[in-house]
């Protein structure tokens, strides 16, 4: 009897090593893989760096990608929208089907000030490492190169246009570079940003120019909401560790911005106020129009106004909660816990068109680290200095590609809401 309990625990012992062994020559397969590649991917960001495409105009940029994955053996469709590129990479193995994300327009400037060629070159970096070791793996992965992000359109036309009809995936994922210290990625359960809306507020032209602003400047005032002492419109300071999102006291969270630069015309007889708003709390976000009546009757004008709306309401970022915090456990449990950083607010201004495939899919937009305050890069997305620090393509495919391999050989589906 002692025997056979020795040899079910030596079985066990084993059993413990051998799995501690897979994973962590997983986690070095893929590290060694990765530098590998890492100079090849630095000069496609740089070749598509240097040639921007803007929204509606990816040529260039698709014929780069096709033919990336082509020459890995990934099956390739260009047919749903646009310029957009689906790589599918079948194991013909059942398993799970999951969906990385990158996006391919540069900004209407010209230029890529928002890492889209950083994106891309991840992506690609990814969907090598799983097909040089499509064995090792179960399922299906699909590989969304989208264009028209910064125009808010691709994602919600390929979704129009048939894309899940030709993939349905389990799970998917993507994500951004930020001004984060290069080496942190970092991600949170729901919303990643600020709820963004475009209000227009029409009224009979019968104002002065300084009572409408007044009246704006009683609207930015009133509406404004922030913590004590705090300026979430400073958006600088997203990654400072004493009020940045790391912080469990940081200023980017509970608050409304309201843009003081009012876009001010008038057309015949009537007279348009249009700025955005940036609300943390979803909640909040019906009780808006009432307090601008509320304001304007207030300021005795309620006899001037006509009508009050959103232009423009785009969705934002929302995580799947249980994905998220399955990826986290995954991402720190491979590669320990200083990689991922935990995220306590919601950043303001930007938004990503990720938003409309998580609509449809559970699944999870991280921010991935890209300044190098030693080597005076910061990357602060959509400012003239912009610059990334390239060693968060090695970063990013790293652990990306890490963490969709734990996923496809986890055989646990997550549905949305569930």
């Amino acid at each position: 009897m002692k025997i056979q309990l020795l040899l079910f625990l030596l079985l066990i012992t084993l059993s413990g090593y051998s799995q501690n062994k897979k994973e962590a020559l997983t986690r070095e397969l893929v590290s060694a893989e990765t530098d590998r590649i890492y100079d090849k991917l630095v000069k496609i960001r740089r070749d598509i760096y240097a040639n921007p495409e803007l929204a509606g105009n990816e040529k260039r940029t698709q014929e780069i990608i096709k033919k990336y994955l082509l020459d890995l053996g990934i099956e390739v469709k260009t047919d749903t929208y646009g310029h957009s590129i689906i790589g599918i990479l079948n194991r013909e193995k059942k398993g799970k089907k999951i969906a990385w994300r990158a996006e391919m327009d540069a900004l209407p400037n010209g230029q890529h000030g928002c890492g889209h060629d950083v994106h891309m070159a991840i992506g690609l970096g990814i969907a090598e490492i799983l097909a040089k070791n499509k064995e090792s793996i179960n399922g299906t992965v699909y590989f969304i190169f989208q264009p028209e992000e910064e125009t808010f359109v691709g994602a919600k036309k390929m979704i129009e246009q048939g894309l899940f009809s030709i993939i349905n995936p389990d799970e998917i994922y993507s994500l951004h570079v930020t001004a984060l210290p290069v080496g942190q990625i970092m991600v949170k359960p729901n919303e990643m940003f600020a709820y963004q809306k475009r209000i227009r507020i029409k009224l009979k032209n019968e104002l002065s120019k300084e009572e409408v602003k007044g009246l704006t400047r009683k609207m930015y005032s009133s509406l404004s909401r922030s913590q004590l002492n705090s300026k979430p419109w400073e958006i600088q300071h997203m990654s400072d560790p004493k009020i940045g999102l790391v912080n469990p006291n940081t200023i980017f969270k509970d608050y409304m911005i309201v843009d003081d630069k009012f876009n001010i015309y008038s057309e015949k007889d009537e007279l348009f106020l249009e700025t955005y708003l940036y609300e943390t709390n979803q909640s909040n976000l019906q009780k808006i129009i009432p307090k601008i009546e509320q304001l304007i009757g207030e300021e005795r004008y309620k006899d001037k106004l006509l009508s009050i709306s959103f232009i423009q309401e785009n969705p934002t970022v929302v995580n799947d909660e249980k994905l998220t915090k399955s990826a986290i456990k995954t991402l720190n449990g491979i590669y320990g816990y200083n990689l991922v950083v935990p995220d306590y607010g919601q950043a303001p201004y930007f938004n990503d068109d990720f938003a409309y495939f998580q609509q449809k899919v559970p699944g999870v937009y991280f921010f991935l680290g890209g300044s190098n305050i030693e080597k005076g890069i910061v990357a602060m997305n959509h400012t003239p200095n912009f610059n990334v620090d390239e060693e968060s393509i090695k970063i990013g495919v790293r652990s990306f590609s890490s963490l969709i391999m734990e996923r496809l050989n986890d055989k646990k589906i997550y549905q949305k809401g569930k």
